[in-house]
């Protein structure tokens, strides 16, 4: 998928069909990325900052969780500035979706979200189109 590898982390229970998950959707996924599920009970935050942390510098990773907990138990405030400062630096997030339109990433974990181009996948309800298209977000 556009030169990069994507790494999924949720939980088993995405696997499973409900309103939330679509199974069709997630084995769509599985085949254009590698995937890994943690147990239902388990916390994932770990194990995406282990992989993005491991995946090198020029890993970026999704979540709309700013991880103010993992900074917290940080032993002092230079390390919390440098965890900011790299989290800043890899971190995207997608304040919104709507089926069917293009994913729009925001980069930046605070209100002064930096503008940048991003690839984005178009998802549309029971398919998954792996079309990829360079957008601007704001």
């Amino acid at each position: 998928v556009c030169g990069l590898t994507v790494l999924v982390l949720g939980r088993k229970h995405m696997m499973q069909h409900s309103k939330m998950w679509n199974r069709y959707d997630i084995l769509k996924i599985k085949q254009i990325a590698h995937c890994f599920f943690t147990d239902n009970i388990s916390k994932d935050d770990p194990f995406l900052l282990y992989a993005a942390l491991h995946s090198g510098n020029n890993c970026k990773f999704v979540s709309r969780d700013l991880m103010r907990d993992h900074k917290a138990c940080l032993p002092d405030s230079a390390t919390r500035r440098l965890f900011f400062k790299w989290q800043r630096g890899h971190q995207l997030v997608v304040p919104w979706y709507v089926p069917g339109k293009k994913v729009r990433f925001q980069v930046g974990t605070s209100s002064g979200t930096v503008s940048t181009t991003w690839d984005t996948m178009q998802l549309s309800k029971n398919t998954m189109e792996t079309t990829w298209d360079t957008i601007a977000t704001t």
